[in-house]
């Protein structure tokens, strides 16, 4: 719901009542409005402890002063309850309360419409609740007690001020007052949240302009709008700032993307040369698979005649095998059998050995994998051995213990040091001249008063003065000299110190006996002083080096666990070596294997054909031997030659290599260019090497970066034979594709979070960019309106001090306020320097306040200008000045008049001038006033004050009356 504004309207404060404020009485306080209200106090010793700081502290809380922070809570309004620690006095003990109430009653001049406030103060959030009611409604009692209890049930029965809730502190002084300024105020109470500078609290010329201008800013409400030019700086600079980072986290985003993006790039391109390697290599297989199929087509031709000449020579050798069937030979059987046997032993042979690499090989996976961990250790070493690293650590461990020695024989010094500081301060006669101060006698030590060198006290010298210092039993140990008027009150207060010695001008008073005798007490105490500083400057050094000392042995003993990692490291390596070797050798001895192997079966196979062909041979050959076998020896001779041919075309490897049947080889180079395979090649080695160094850069001749199994491929290729390259092309090219396979999603995914990040982070900078434009223009547009705001507060403040200083016995007055370049720090509040200056006569130029001038002057002039800023901040309207410590730094000859000034200021522009005096303050202050309050407390032992003195005139009968008939009716109303 909306909330009502300026409530209390034009109404001014007639009375006010606190309860659990601090120490203060329940009564109600009724006050004059218009004049001036001088508030003295009597507590158990003086003016101090009477409360008056806390009672106008709770009036300008009521009226809305804004250093009370009240847009923040005005938290520091709940350390004025009652607090049972500050209240506590001997065995008295009281609650602390954790709740009070400030209530005020408002009425309008001359027409009885009385209106009255009520704040609770709370010690939790909310600090401040407010409610009110027409009328006069305050806590009615017949103790402090029953006040404090009736308090509660009113507020209980109080409408809510904002329908379901309260008005709280952050809306006091606009539901209240509306946009007004009711109260301003120069309190010393360390209970305030911020103190403003008192004009009134030294000498003018003592306060600096800056200073002058902090109090008028407080008194003409113009601290608020500062605070708030201060905070558009600070938001102006996070923006900025804010901006700054987002351009530099663009530029370095940027430069980072630029390299990611160009490795990208050279790896697109590596995938386009990969591709083209791979087609060229398709080039070579199709050239050679074409050239083999048109040479196998003829070689197949060729075969089939040797082959039908064979095939005939073999039928006229078959009809002869069939003569000869029975004949058989068991040799060829035999061989048969032991080439059989040959052939299983070398088969177990190479499955031994194909067992053995695959031992090898992960024995090798091991080792390598051991070893980042132990390079990372190695590291740590910083090129040291076992031996010198242990040698660092041993050593390191010396010194910590030497430290740690030197570090317990500076504390034990240290120790002997503050006891010796102790003795010589503890020294002669402390006790005695400790009374004598206490009852007020001056007095002074008699060993003391005698500075004697060391050796004079212990030398056994004839002589006064070895008599008077051979022997510490000398009673002039707690000898004191003392005038001697004061000899009498000298021994009367030292009759409970038995064994004392007053020496004075009349005599030697001997109280008791002495133990023994020191002089140069002072010196002692200097000398113990600078020893103790001494021992302690060893201390903090023996302590450094004690830490210096610990931090060493800690690197040493890392450097010494890096050393023996990289003594693993070097074993690892040793044995991976081992292990490198030993697969090779395997790989070599089952490559040796393989042409045995064949052999052998190549050998059965023979075998069995010549079993099988022998007995036809043997029948046939009898008879017919010389026709047909150089017939058949001629056609084989053919046919093993073409065969031979033939397989050497390898028409079923080019197949398998190709991938199809010839007529797509063929047909794939119909829609190519016409090169031989050798041209092909070439372009597909060309192709391959783009491709490796676009996939990895500087590193593709080293091969750091490659993946381990393309590596090895790598390396294996680069053997400089033409055989390898070829035997290891599709495995780099697969190894190569695979790679760069895997890196393509990768790759996509991670452009795109660039493009997105890019474009993100430029958002921010514009964004950041122009919030930084926006809150500098906005800073500018504030600035120069408070810059006018400020200049024309102080020009009302002029005028009005002008007007005061002529009106009252001045030549005239005004005010210097040139205006100050905004500060570079945001942190820095804009500081105004205000100059007062005054005429000191008819006709003659305004002189700066700091000028030399007599007292009397600086204090009139301080409290024209105190009254001009409250007539300027009042807008027209009441206004409530509240003054700690009225008049303490006037002299006696102007403190009337200037007390007098404050009631005619008051009384003619409609200010009621609140006013708390010292002791000394009062007798001039009783004359002058319109209202006198005195707070009163005779004991520490009463938790509450007393009834308050009040004595006043107001020259509005209606109110008077009206507060009289509330405060006479019988108690039981409220």
């Amino acid at each position: 719901m909306t909330q009502t504004e300026n409530v209390v309207g034009d109404r001014v404060l007639v009375a006010v009542q606190a309860i659990n404020i601090s120490r203060l009485s329940t009564h109600p306080v009724p006050t004059v409005p218009g004049t001036l209200i001088v508030v003295a106090g009597a507590g158990p010793k003086d003016s101090n402890g009477a409360g008056k700081s806390s009672f106008i502290a709770a009036i300008t809380a009521l009226l809305g002063d804004e250093q009370w922070r009240f847009a923040s809570g005005a938290k520091a309004v709940s350390e004025l309850l009652f607090n049972a620690e500050l209240a506590a006095h001997g065995d008295q003990q009281w609650a602390s309360a954790d709740h009070g109430y400030i209530i005020g009653v408002f009425d309008v001049p001359s027409a009885g419409l009385p209106m009255t406030v009520w704040l609770r103060v709370n010690r939790e959030a909310p600090y401040l609740e407010i409610r009110w009611t027409e009328g006069v409604r305050l806590a009615a009692g017949a103790s402090e007690a029953d006040r404090v209890t009736r308090s509660d049930e009113v507020w209980a029965q109080l409408p809510r001020s904002a329908g379901r809730r309260d008005v709280v502190a952050r809306d006091l002084t606009r539901v209240l007052y509306g946009d007004r300024v009711r109260c301003v105020s120069f309190l010393s109470t360390s209970v305030r949240s911020k103190v403003a500078t008192n004009l009134l609290s030294q000498p003018l010329n003592e306060i600096s302009p800056e200073r002058i201008f902090e109090a008028i800013a407080a008194l003409t409400g113009l601290d608020a709008e500062l605070d708030q030019e201060r905070e558009a700086r600070r938001d102006e600079h996070a923006k900025r700032v804010r901006a700054a980072e987002a351009s530099d986290r663009l530029r370095e985003f940027e430069s980072e993307s630029e390299s990611l993006l160009a490795a990208f790039d050279r790896r697109d391109q590596a995938r386009v040369q990969l591709a083209s390697a791979l087609r060229c290599w398709r080039g070579r297989l199709a050239r050679r698979f074409a050239d083999a199929a048109d040479r196998d087509e003829r070689l197949d031709a060729e075969l089939a005649v040797s082959r039908d000449a064979a095939e005939a020579a073999s039928d006229a050798i078959a009809a002869l095998r069939e003569e000869i069937a029975a004949l058989k030979d068991d040799s060829l059987d035999r061989a048969l059998a032991s080439a059989r046997r040959e052939l299983a032993q070398i088969q177990a042979r190479a499955a031994k050995l194909e067992t053995d690499r695959a031992v090898a090989q992960s024995t090798a996976d091991g080792l390598r994998s051991q070893m980042p961990a132990l390079e990372e250790s190695r590291r740590q070493a910083d090129g040291r051995d076992v031996a010198a690293a242990e040698r660092e650590t041993a050593a390191a461990r010396r010194r910590v213990d030497e430290a740690l020695k030197a570090l317990g024989v500076a504390d034990r010094e240290a120790e002997t040091a503050r006891a010796a500081l102790d003795d010589a301060e503890n020294g002669p006669a402390a006790a005695q001249l400790a009374a004598l101060a206490g009852r007020g006698v001056a007095a002074a030590s008699l060993l003391d008063a005698i500075d004697a060198a060391e050796q004079a006290r212990d030398a056994s010298t004839d002589g006064p003065a070895a008599g008077l210092l051979a022997s510490r039993s000398w009673p002039h140990e707690h000898a004191v000299i003392v005038d001697g008027a004061d000899l009498a009150a000298a021994a009367h207060a030292l009759a409970e110190l038995p064994g004392s010695v007053l020496v004075s001008s009349t005599g030697v008073t001997v109280v008791g006996a002495f133990e023994s005798a020191v002089t140069g007490r002072e010196a002692r105490v200097k000398a113990a002083e600078q020893r103790l500083h001494r021992a302690r400057d060893a201390q903090d050094r023996a302590a450094a080096a004690v830490r210096q000392a610990e931090a060493e042995m800690d690197e040493a003993a890392r450097r010494a666990e890096g050393a023996r990692a990289a003594v693993r490291l070097d074993d690892v390596r040793d044995r991976l070596s081992t292990q490198r070797e030993l697969l090779a050798g395997l790989h070599a001895a089952a490559g040796e294997l393989a042409p045995t192997l064949d052999a052998a079966e190549e050998s059965v196979s023979a075998l069995d054909f010549r079993a099988r062909t022998r007995d036809m041979e043997i029948e046939r050959l009898e008879g017919r031997r010389a026709r047909f076998e150089a017939d058949r020896a001629r056609a084989r001779e053919q046919a093993d030659r073409t065969a031979a041919e033939r397989r050497a075309l390898d028409i079923e490897g080019l197949t398998a290599e190709w991938g199809g049947p010839v007529e797509e080889a063929r047909d794939w180079l119909a829609a190519e260019e016409s090169l031989t395979a050798d041209e092909w090649w070439r372009g597909a080695e060309r192709h391959l090497d783009a491709a490796l160094r676009g996939g990895f850069g500087d590193s593709a001749e080293t091969g750091d970066e490659m993946p381990e199994e393309l590596a090895f491929l790598v390396k294996e290729r680069r053997g400089g034979r033409t055989a390898e390259e070829l035997a290891t092309f599709p495995a780099v090219c697969a190894a190569l594709g695979s790679y760069l396979r895997g890196q393509e999603e990768y790759e996509r995914h991670r452009r795109r979070q660039i493009e997105t990040q890019l474009s993100s982070r430029r958002r921010d900078l514009e964004t950041a960019t122009r919030g930084a434009e926006d809150a500098a223009q906005s800073t500018a547009v504030h600035r120069a309106a408070l810059t006018e705001a400020i200049r024309a507060r102080l020009a009302r403040v002029a005028e009005e001090f002008e007007k005061l200083d002529v009106g009252y016995g001045g030549y005239g007055a005004t005010l210097d306020f040139p205006v100050p370049a905004a500060p570079a720090d945001p942190e820095q509040r804009w500081s105004w320097r205000v100059v007062p200056k005054w005429r000191r006569g008819d006709g003659q130029g305004f002189v700066p306040y700091n000028r030399r001038a007599n007292t009397a002057l600086m204090d009139e002039k301080a409290v024209k200008l105190v009254c001009a800023a409250a007539i300027a901040s009042s807008g027209g309207g009441h206004l409530t000045l509240v003054l700690d410590e009225l008049g303490r730094n006037l002299g006696k000859e102007h403190r009337r008049e200037a007390v007098a000034l404050f009631r005619r200021i008051g009384e003619m522009h409609g200010i009621t001038v609140i006013g708390a005096l010292q002791d000394d303050m009062e007798p001039y202050a009783i004359d002058a006033c319109g209202q006198y309050v005195k707070l009163r407390r005779s004991s520490d032992a009463m938790p509450y004050n007393e009834p308050p003195i009040i004595v006043g005139h107001d020259r509005h009968a209606e109110r008077v009356r009206m507060l009289a008939d509330w405060v006479t009716r019988p108690r039981a109303a409220s």
